[in-house]
């Protein structure tokens, strides 16, 4: 069966737009030897990439075997700013991908609203998507659930069918596969390509593939 043509593209923004997934990895260890809590690196790659606030912080709850204040992680977003100011790039590639594409596009990330805003003024991507910017914020449930993304599609204008999603994460492409859309896995960052594959999905690793993957029907 052909794959609708695209109407809608819809980035994920950390490790897909900013290359952040590796900076977050290294704060995140901080945060967890701060607290107590036994995670490797890999671990944290494998149980946080992509995941949504709520499975973070069940994630550490479990491991500590105690709840966590509501707003624990707030005490520990100054690292991330910091870090995100001194290090903090476009994912290579990417502003060249956006710059041919004539699809429509949007962002739709786990990430708060003031935080997808603050990367992409960083990574200077932020005039390719102006106002058209979603947060699991908006909707009930982060990803793994389809809801940002079919909030991102609904407020669009678009049909889940019609739109590809750009993912680098296990717990991103889960979402678009559950809300109907064409998924592209990016393993090019920390995300190992057999956690991205699936049906529905087209992986890839260079960025600047990624207007010619879309203007081909797949099948």
């Amino acid at each position: 069966m052909t794959q609708s043509p695209v109407e809608l593209v819809i980035f994920d923004c950390d490790g897909v737009l900013v290359d952040s997934e590796r900076i977050c990895v290294k704060v995140d260890a901080m945060i967890m030897a701060d607290l107590g809590c036994a995670f490797t690196e890999e671990e944290i790659i494998e149980k946080f990439v992509g995941s949504s606030t709520e499975v973070y912080t069940a994630a550490v709850e479990e491991q500590l075997g105690r709840r966590l204040e509501k707003d624990w992680l707030q005490q520990y977003e100054h690292l991330y700013q910091a870090a995100f100011d001194a290090e903090l790039t476009a994912v290579d590639g990417v502003a060249e991908a956006l710059s041919s594409l004539t699809t429509p596009v949007c962002v739709a990330s786990n990430t708060h609203h003031a935080g997808i805003r603050r990367n992409l003024e960083i990574a200077a991507l932020r005039d390719h998507f102006e106002e058209r910017i979603f947060s699991a914020d908006d909707v009930p449930r982060g990803k793994p659930a389809p809801d940002l993304f079919l909030h991102a599609a609904r407020s669009m204008g678009a049909e889940p069918e019609r739109c590809a999603v750009i993912e680098d994460s296990a717990y991103g492409v889960q979402a678009a596969r559950a809300a109907g859309m064409q998924a592209f896995g990016y393993c090019g960052g920390l995300t190992p390509a057999t956690r991205l594959e699936g049906p529905g999905t087209t992986l890839f690793d260079d960025m600047r593939d990624l207007p010619k993957l879309l203007a081909t029907p797949t099948h």
